[in-house]
């Protein structure tokens, strides 16, 4: 409504831009940054380096292959999950990817997989 009545007021319209943050390989608690290479995923990065840095990000699965299936995966915590709802463009996919990995049919491993071929 403000947007509608702005120009009547004389004022310009207002705007709002919504940031979202890659998260940072090492958790949720941060964001990629420039000043930590161990955090960050570059567009100058080569395939094996990228596979490297996703293998080695804070994953959401169990502490053990069997926890992990009985449990699932925290897909608010995994770090390979949070950066494919940005790259994967079928959400159909993601839905999928996260349904069987937040179930603990599909492991850990699989989803970095997927994670390191999608950026690629």
């Amino acid at each position: 409504m403000t947007r509608d009545i702005a120009k009547r007021l004389k004022y310009e319209k207002p705007a709002c831009i919504h940031n979202k943050f890659f998260p940072s390989i090492r958790g949720m608690a941060g964001k990629m940054s420039a000043s930590d290479t161990t955090s960050t995923i570059f567009l100058s990065d080569t395939p094996k380096q990228i596979k490297k840095k996703i293998n080695s990000a804070v994953s959401g699965g169990g502490d053990s292959l069997q926890l992990h299936q009985e449990l699932g995966a925290d897909l608010k915590k995994d770090i390979p999950f949070q950066v494919l709802q940005f790259f994967l463009e079928d959400d159909l996919e993601l839905a999928r990817i996260g349904e069987e990995y937040s179930s603990g049919r599909m492991s850990t491993a699989e989803i970095k997989n997927i994670c390191a071929e999608t950026v690629i």
